[in-house]
């Protein structure tokens, strides 16, 4: 796009054109294919790869097609282990615990099920809780440890070609040495001000700040006040993240400080996002009190569309069980659901930013229009005061 300047700090950090980031949304691939992460680069901005629920194999070989695609830079995101995680748990086990302690929660996931048409499927046991099956409930190569599994993710980003490591929730420790050593950047995606401050003791050299306006697994902080704090709390550069889908709200987050943003439900309906149909009009469709967070699909804070599942769960009048005996339910639930074509009723992650979508688009068209609507906004803001 020309004509327009957009540029920041993070443009010079990255060598890229805008100060636009993809969220490496994890959704087994099918949020950021090799598609929409090349095109978000050749665009101008930084496509990240959602590695969570992909197996080393797959993360190389999703890595190389975008190197076909694009010889601009691009990033990996991961969601890393703690430092004192705890032992791996057993699927199996958990149903047999629902069963015994929590029945009726056992019961109505069947009748459930059920009332929809689907045939429940059992997932795996030896399929990592704390890690990700794929959406057709098979386990994709994702069998042992998550801690096990993300060190050979890590592996796999070190090899290949990729400028930029995004890590979330866990040790950062585990990637920021050796990936300097490999002269690419660092971030930590943090929920608080505390994990922004561990994130850049642990070497990140971005902060990406995200609300709870994002979709998927949140926090508890609305954006515009976390984003102010972190900055003011950390010594690195800071990117916004959360709810934000188009250029007032890149605007407004770098009036904040911040030298970027992280996108990912306004690319959610990109053409080159690999999601299902059903997912993407439901966001198109949706309203912004349509993108909720509750406990329905894992047992934590998760944001997303408000489909007939949960409202279900919210009819039922059952309060959804901790992590993991809800995600274990839930899982299950969900690859019946893919596996009988019923996307409408899958989780569907999304940010409350999918309200003020309206249309599927190119990513390249996406950039442009977020490039030039925030470029309005902050010449109408200087020229108003």
């Amino acid at each position: 796009m020309t004509g327009i300047h957009l540029r920041t700090q993070l443009c010079a950090l990255l060598d890229i054109n805008y100060p636009i980031c993809l969220a490496g949304m994890g959704s087994q691939g099918r949020a950021t294919p090799p598609a929409l992460v090349a095109a978000v680069s050749e665009a101008g901005g930084l496509g990240v790869i959602g590695g969570a629920g992909l197996s080393p194999s797959r993360l190389r070989a999703v890595i190389r097609d975008v190197r076909t695609q694009t010889a601009k830079p691009i990033g990996v995101n991961l969601v890393l282990p703690q430092a004192a995680a705890k032992a791996e748990l057993d699927r199996d086990r958990i149903r047999r615990e629902i069963i015994e302690q929590f029945p009726e929660h056992a019961a109505f996931v069947r009748e459930l099920a059920k009332g929809f048409g689907l045939e429940l499927v059992e997932l795996d046991s030896r399929i990592a809780v704390s890690g990700a099956a794929t959406a057709d409930g098979t386990d994709a190569g994702l069998r042992g440890s998550r801690a096990e599994l993300t060190r050979s993710l890590i592996d796999v980003v070190l090899e290949e070609d990729v400028q930029v490591f995004a890590g979330a929730v866990g040790d950062l420790k585990l990637i920021s040495g050796p990936a300097h050593e490999k002269r690419m950047l660092v971030m930590g995606l943090a929920t608080s001000t505390k994990q922004a401050k561990s994130y850049a003791a642990a070497g990140a050299d971005l902060i990406i700040a995200q609300g709870l306006e994002a979709g998927g697994h949140v926090g508890r902080i609305p954006n515009f006040a976390l984003l102010p704090d972190v900055i003011d709390s950390v010594s690195v550069p800071v990117i916004a993240a959360g709810g934000i889908s188009d250029g007032r709200g890149i605007a407004a987050s770098l009036a904040f400080g911040a030298v970027g943003v992280w996108m990912g439900t306004a690319f959610l309906v990109a053409e080159e996002c690999s999601i299902p149909a059903e997912h993407k009009s439901q966001i198109l469709e949706g309203r912004l009190e349509d993108f909720r967070s509750d406990r329905i699909y894992s047992g934590s804070p998760m944001r997303g569309f408000r489909n007939a599942t949960i409202k279900a769960w919210e009819d039922s009048g059952l309060e959804p069980l901790a992590n993991p005996y809800q995600k274990v339910l839930m899982d299950d639930f969900n690859a019946a659901a893919a596996a009988a074509g019923r996307w409408d009723l899958h989780s569907n992650p999304s940010g409350v930013g999918g309200g003020l979508l309206t249309e599927a688009k190119p990513a390249r068209a996406i950039v442009d229009e977020l490039v030039k609507s925030a470029s309005e906004a902050i010449s109408r803001l200087a020229g108003s005061i």
